[in-house]
């Protein structure tokens, strides 16, 4: 970074970027939390294709990020960093519209269904879908715009991993929230057979207010460009960014990372509710249910939370590592998530499986600061093709939901979690050295 920009002030866009960070990992979770609700709302009709059709809604949000990133990418070198930021916001809110047309349709029109295969879907479910691709779309355009920002601009007595960890941390509390969000304020606390689409109008009505005062406010604030990490309008790059092997393989990375975190994070209560139908309940500390804020959670909601609660601790706790490689966090990190996984599977453990999110909190700020290492003016366009191994978290559920169906047991579908894991240290030991600056 140059002198001049050292002496621009970044603290106001940095502040605002990790509230944005915090917005995201919301609405990742709370839509992927959605899935056990819908389950029963929408697809009591989808016979033995319902945990198919139940990660259909984690796979269109994240279809989102290998078919939106490159704009991102191409909105940062036309209009700027901020300027994208808030067309980012914009479709956000235009995505949380299409959620609120979703369950006003299925409510005014509860028989217009859609027959696939055995499977007798509403029509609303699909306008859902399509809601939750253009959200995951406005989500993948502000990480274009977050990660490159903060892991270059410069905040006096930081480096990047660190401004990145602290992001995440920011990231994490969304992912906390988000899961008593939708049991407790969306579904009032209900269990899962009494969830009924007509509760989802008011929180999305809400949403959308929340998002335009955060357009509004943005709007007025100022976010100096940062030149070094970006091509100009028109200037064309010498070589493909596909050209350097470190990012390359940890775009591969990042679909593995993606993929086993949402596994675990959105598939989880699947397994629970599995878990307490075969074992006749499962309890916590020999509780059915917790009381928190003066609201009841069930087990599902309960172990999804603590999942990404593990999350955030293990982020605050990476955020003070200072000199500590990212390399050597990957490493430990990755090969204790290994060690965790294999034991959740052997045990059949739920709460071991919950712990895995401790290991899974400083990956992403450790594979995004190796995979643009040393790339220069290369770094917003690689931020985009980044976005594209976010799919990881499409395609690995939507296939361990398929691997349920198949099994008739969410336990043996964890060793896909576990290959990622392995996949992910491999990145960590050779992967992510860098060949060509």
């Amino acid at each position: 970074m140059s002198t001049q920009e050292k002496q621009t002030s970044y603290v106001a866009p940095f502040i605002s970027l990790v509230f944005l960070f915090f917005v995201v990992g919301f609405l990742t979770t709370a839509n992927g939390q959605f899935q056990a609700p819908l389950k029963e709302a929408f697809l009591k009709g989808a016979g033995n294709l319902k945990n198919t059709f139940t990660t259909l809604i984690t796979f269109a949000w994240f279809l989102a990020y290998p078919l939106t990133g490159g704009v991102g990418s191409n909105w940062i070198s036309k209009v700027g960093y901020k300027n994208t930021l808030l067309r980012a916001l914009v479709l956000m809110v235009v995505g949380l519209g299409i959620f609120l047309l979703s369950s006003l349709f299925t409510i005014n029109f509860p028989d217009a269904n859609v027959q696939v295969f055995s499977a007798s879907i509403p029509f609303g479910y699909f306008i859902f879908l399509f809601g939750s691709f253009v959200v995951g779309a406005s989500a993948t355009i502000l990480q274009v715009v977050i990660n490159p920002y903060l892991s270059a601009c410069y905040v006096k007595g930081t480096q990047s991993v660190q401004r990145l960890a602290i992001g995440g941390s920011s990231n994490s509390i969304g992912t906390t929230i988000a899961p008593f969000f939708v049991a407790g304020i969306v579904f009032g606390g209900l269990s899962m057979e009494e969830v009924t689409v007509s509760q989802l109008s008011v929180p999305f009505l809400a949403l959308m207010g929340v998002m335009l005062l955060v357009v509004l406010v943005l709007s007025r604030l100022s976010m100096p460009d940062i030149p070094s990490t970006k091509t100009e309008s028109g200037e064309k790059l010498e070589r493909s960014v596909w050209s350097f092997s470190h990012l390359k393989l940890g775009v591969i990375t990042i679909f593995f990372y993606v993929g086993v975190e949402v596994c675990i994070g959105n598939n989880i209560n699947l397994y629970v509710i599995e878990l307490q139908e075969a074992n006749g309940g499962i309890s916590f500390f020999g509780h059915e249910a917790l009381k928190l804020f003066g609201i009841n959670f069930n087990i599902p909601a309960l172990a999804a939370t603590l999942y990404w609660f593990s999350i955030l601790i293990g982020r605050l706790v990476g955020s003070s590592l200072s000199k500590v490689t990212p390399r050597v966090q990957l490493t430990t990190v990755s090969a204790l998530a290994i060690v965790m996984v294999s034991m959740a599977i052997v045990f059949n453990n739920l709460w071991m499986l919950v712990a895995v999110g401790l290991f899974h909190s400083i990956m992403w700020g450790a594979v995004f600061t190796l995979a643009i290492q040393d790339l220069g003016k290369y770094t917003s366009k690689a931020s985009g093709v980044f976005m594209i191994g976010v799919v990881g978290g499409a395609i690995l559920p939507l296939v361990q939901g398929g691997f349920a169906d198949s099994l008739h047991s969410w336990r043996w579908t964890w060793l896909l979690v576990l290959a990622g894991e392995f996949f992910i240290l491999y990145y960590a030991l050779l992967g992510s050295r860098v060949r060509e600056k």
